[in-house]
């Protein structure tokens, strides 16, 4: 038989039990809500950033820009910031490892999948936008 201290310290243990509980529940939903939003702000920027690039290849006879930050500097501006340099951007990092004369590939990766955002995307030349899941590629 327990007396009335040992009542009351397991009843404080039910109480902190079911927070704990009750906050893991609602940390999952704010980290998958979080993510969602990330991966469409990534999806979006992915998409301005390949638009920008073919938009400045058809003003310049087909030829794409060598940088991305040429797309900012042009009069008037392809895009409004550069998204490589300011990677991390809602949780997503950009890159665009092949950017020449005839081409592009551009990435959107999760700073950490799973937690940032779920997919990683990438576009190519012709605006072909392609997703996978993040952890496939870690």
């Amino acid at each position: 038989m327990l007396n009335k201290k040992g009542k009351n310290f397991v009843a404080i243990m039910v109480v902190i039990a079911l927070l704990a509980l009750f906050l893991r529940v609602i940390s999952e939903k704010i980290i998958k809500i979080t993510s969602s939003q990330n991966e469409s702000s990534a999806q979006a920027t992915l998409k301005l950033i390949s638009v920008a690039l073919e938009n400045y290849a058809r003003d310049n006879r087909g030829v794409y820009p060598s940088d991305i930050s040429i797309l900012v500097q042009a009069k008037p501006a392809f895009l409004d910031k550069d998204y490589i340099k300011q990677s991390p951007i809602k949780g997503y990092n950009y890159s665009c490892p092949r950017l020449n004369e005839s081409g592009y590939n551009c990435y959107a990766r999760p700073k950490r999948c799973n937690l940032t955002g779920k997919v990683t995307y990438s576009v190519t030349t012709g605006s072909l936008l392609v997703s996978e899941e993040c952890d496939r590629k870690e």
